[in-house]
């Protein structure tokens, strides 16, 4: 299961904790990375944060790869999940009925 977690920090708890959690980041990235659960990893231009890709087994794995994060208490996070696009002759399905004109039925 694929997610892509866009994550921002909490610029009103800024200090020296968060400072000190941002620095950790790099390596807690680089473990998941080798563990095959970070898949990709950007930053956001104009935002204090981070979009990642994670690749898990389940929800709650993701969820505690999140919780294990150094930034998981100075952060908000948005979670979205991933699905493969395909063509669209996979997405689609034709009808006979379907003239040039018409919207074919969604799968």
């Amino acid at each position: 299961m694929k997610f892509l977690v866009m994550w921002e920090l909490d610029l009103a708890r800024l200090g020296a904790a968060v400072v000190h959690a941002v620095l950790r980041m790099p390596e807690y990235a680089q473990k998941l990375a080798e563990q095959g659960k970070l898949e990709k990893r950007y930053h956001v231009v104009g935002k204090h944060g981070g979009a990642w890709i994670y690749d898990v087994v389940s929800n709650e794995e993701l969820e505690r790869l999140l919780a294990m994060a150094p930034v998981y208490n100075y952060a908000r996070y948005d979670i979205y999940p991933l699905a493969e696009m395909e063509t669209p002759t996979h997405v689609l399905k034709e009808s006979d009925e379907t003239s040039p004109n018409q919207t074919p039925e969604v799968a």
